[in-house]
């Protein structure tokens, strides 16, 4: 097998952490896989993987090959690609993964735009806020707001997405305005669960460049976005949320901002690819013109 092609299929295995994921991913046999893995440590000289019945992992000498790996299959493509990318229009099909209401509200919106820019790439855009693997779900990008885990990919920062705290009139009129963190104790909060953990997350706020956190009553628990503004409309407790998601409401005078000094810190936006390999032309272009498109919209 060429030494490249083990490279790129030692580099899916790391990936998947698996054998037979790995093999459904490149479209050939687990035991093309096998025996490919097997080659590539005879001709190294050094034991890249720990292999259990549950899951494969990289060897401390895995971990370092695997990112020079990562580096020569990079600049073999981009030898190979010096004198096309220029000339070439981008085309064919990509897969974008993006939260529900940014995608939703903002990049859908405006992606018959980018289209008619770029009439020979299609897109196949999922809009989902769970966690998606970009290897084994075969993504080619996906947009993440929040901390990220250090999980192997390659990130490019997009931006810092504002947070608000809102309230609906009928919410204010009954309880009253809060004014500083000090009257927290009397308000009532939509209590907001991660759809991945089933974590409640406290009220949270900056003061002088530290971050400050508590967690507020509430009667009502929500693991959506759509749910969490729904409940604020209805007047059932203040919640903290992207300003972009509550602009109309707020245009609308449907909410209200409240303690404007005291929000919460500012969530990263980050779009990740699963390794240099992947950054095709179409997905320069797309994520160029999705960045342009957030800090227009978003930031």
């Amino acid at each position: 097998m060429d030494r490249v092609d083990l490279f790129r299929m030692f580099v899916r295995v790391v990936e998947c952490a698996s054998f037979t994921r790995a093999a459904d991913t490149l479209g050939v046999p687990r035991s093309s896989v096998s025996a490919g893995i097997q080659e590539l440590e005879g001709r190294v000289g050094a034991r890249l993987l720990h292999r259990t019945t549950r899951k494969v992992s990289p060897t401390q000498d895995g971990i370092a090959f695997c990112e020079r790996c990562q580096r020569v299959i990079a600049d073999v493509e981009d030898t190979e690609n010096l004198f096309r990318q220029t000339a070439a229009k981008p085309s064919g099909k990509l897969r974008v993964d993006v939260p529900g209401r940014i995608g939703r509200l903002i990049i859908a919106p405006a992606l018959p735009g980018f289209l008619d820019i770029f009439p020979e790439i299609d897109i196949d855009l999922g809009v989902t806020d769970r966690a998606v693997n970009l290897v084994e779900d075969s993504i080619d990008c996906v947009l993440r707001v929040g901390p990220l885990n250090d999980s192997g990919l390659i990130a490019r920062t997009i931006g810092k997405l504002l947070l608000i705290n809102v309230a609906s009139p009928a919410y204010l009129t009954r309880h009253g305005t809060p004014g500083s963190p000090e009257d927290l104790g009397d308000h009532w909060a939509v209590n907001y669960a991660s759809p991945s953990s089933g974590r409640v997350e406290d009220w949270e706020w900056l003061e002088q460049g530290k971050r400050h956190r508590v967690p507020l009553r509430g009667r009502v628990t929500v693991n959506s976005a759509e749910a969490y503004i729904a409940c604020c409309l209805a007047g059932l407790g203040m919640i903290q949320i992207p300003a972009y998601d509550v602009k109309q409401h707020l245009e609308a005078k449907e909410l209200v901002e409240v303690m404007p000094g005291h929000r919460a810190e500012p969530m990263p936006m980050t779009l990740l690819y699963p390794h240099r390999q992947h950054l095709s032309r179409r997905l320069q272009v797309f994520a160029d013109w999705l960045e342009t498109l957030l800090k227009d919209e978003l930031l």
